[in-house]
Order: structure tokens, then C-alpha cells, then sequence
């Protein structure tokens, strides 16, 4: 299928992404929605890495434009509310995949990495919301797609991310319940052991491991034995953004592989 978001105005936040040998979650979904026809506002704070996601676009892509945002102040998710309004004439979808991991047990992690995963995972997930769904009150309808994480379903090493990200899976199910009156859809996306530059690189990166062997390791924990990629997630959140999905809300949707189903 083809064109399964022609004409959608859709405001991606995080389109950037972590240097890596693969591509992150944010810049397949934006390479995915150009592909499919809709009309983007990327934001990132890392305007070089989303200009980078521009040039691997088709040189079609039917519009597309670029805002340096930090969605953890609030007066920049409201600049980015308002550049929707003025860029696009409206939000019909709101994707958001920005998130920072952060390691420690609940009785060890450090009350500085505690407040960054909260504000940038949580907080920063809520602001975008806060500021843009009036928008789609306004226009009667719209569909917010978060990236949640395994980690909210599952315990783990890292207390701060599995807790921030279980925050967001509760968020998405408050915004479905509250908001559905004005025909507004809300879903999270919850990858697994997915193979991207946040999740395998910057680990390299901290630890020295050897990046096949990390992912190597990762793999093995798969119940499909094989890892799953950036696209994979992509496609979930194509099914979300597009009107196939159009009475599914409330809904946090594994991509792992199973890992989830074995535990």
C-alpha cells in the first residue's frame, strides 16, 4: 500500500537521532510517513541530525519542515504547537519517540539521573501532549502516538526508565479515555530489544563492549531469535498514525519479538 497518510499533518518530535550504525526510531518513522504521503514538521533539539533525516528523503516528499524544539521547557512545546498551526493549518497526528535510557536499581540510581529520565521521558511526553491536543480539540480529532517500552511491563535494571516509561503507557490510556469525545485517538508503541544507536551504541559507548557481540547477546533474549529494527517499530506507528486504525485507542502494542509473551 501506498499513500496511506496522504495529506496528514503530522508533527514528529524527535527526527534526529543517536550516531549510530543503524538508524533510530525517530528517523525511520519520518522516512516512512514522507514515503507515505503525509505533510511533516520534525522537531528535534538536534537540528543537524533531523536535517540529515531531510536528505534521505525522496526528492517528492510532499512537504516538510524542520523546528529546533527542547520538549522539556514548556514555551517550546507551545512554539511547536503554534508552528503546527502556522506550518501545517493543524495537528492530525502527533508522534513522539524521544526518550534517554538511565541506569540504577531503585536503591542505587542517582537522584540526578532519577529527575533527567523522568523530565525527558515522562514530563517532556506530557508537555507535547499538553500543547498540542487542543489543537486537535479544536479540529475534532487526531491520533497521538507515543513510544512507550517493554521496559514498562516488565521489571529490569534500570528503575527510572521502566518506571518513566510506564508513565507514558498510563498517559496514552488517560488521553484515549478523556479525549475520545472529540474524536481523538491515543496508542503507544512498546519496542523491545530493538536495534538501534541509543540502545546499542551508546551502551558500547559506556561500557567498551563489542557492538556485534552486545547484539549478539540481545538477540539470544528474542524468542523469534532474530532483532528487530527501527522500521519495525515504524510500521506500527504508520498503522496508528493512518485512518485503518481509526477505532483503535487506548491500545500499547508490543513490537519485541515475544519477548514479552516468554516472560
Amino acid at each position: 500500500m501506498t499513500g496511506r497518510l496522504d495529506g496528514k499533518r503530522v508533527v514528529l518530535v524527535g527526527a534526529g537521532q543517536t550516531p549510530g550504525a543503524t538508524m533510530g526510531i525517530g528517523r525511520a518513522t519520518a522516512l516512512l510517513f514522507a514515503r507515505e504521503g503525509a505533510r511533516l514538521l520534525l522537531a528535534d533539539r538536534d537540528t543537524a541530525s533531523a536535517t540529515e533525516t531531510v536528505s534521505m528523503m525522496e526528492p517528492d516528499t510532499p512537504e516538510v519542515s524542520i523546528l529546533g524544539a527542547d520538549i522539556t521547557r514548556a514555551g517550546d512545546c507551545q512554539l511547536l504547537a503554534d508552528e503546527a498551526r502556522a506550518r501545517l493549518g493543524g495537528v492530525d497526528v502527533l508522534f513522539n519517540s524521544v526518550g534517554i535510557l538511565g541506569p540504577g536499581l531503585a536503591a542505587d540510581v542517582t537522584e540526578e539521573v532519577w529527575d533527567s529520565v523522568m523530565e525527558t521521558n515522562l514530563k517532556a511526553m506530557w508537555l507535547v501532549a499538553k500543547h498540542v491536543l487542543p489543537v486537535m480539540v479544536e479540529q475534532r480529532g487526531g491520533s497521538f502516538v507515543a513510544v512507550s517500552s517493554i521496559g514498562a511491563e516488565r521489571g529490569g535494571t534500570s528503575a527510572a526508565y521502566g518506571i518513566s516509561k510506564a508513565g507514558v503507557s498510563r498517559l496514552v490510556k488517560s488521553i484515549a479515555a478523556t479525549y475520545g469525545q472529540y474524536d481523538i485517538r491515543a496508542n503507544a508503541i512498546l519496542p523491545g530489544l530493538i536495534d538501534t544507536p541509543m540502545a546499542i551504541d551508546a551502551a558500547v559507548a559506556g561500557t567498551g563492549a563489542r557492538r556485534d557481540e552486545l547484539a549478539r547477546q540481545r538477540e539470544a533474549r528474542v524468542p523469534m531469535a532474530y532483532k528487530g529494527s527501527a522500521a519495525d517499530v515504524a510500521y506500527a506507528a504508520l498503522f496508528f498514525a493512518s485512518d485503518e486504525s481509526r477505532y483503535v485507542s487506548g491500545t500499547c502494542l508490543p513490537v519485541d519479538g515475544a519477548v514479552l509473551a516468554a516472560r
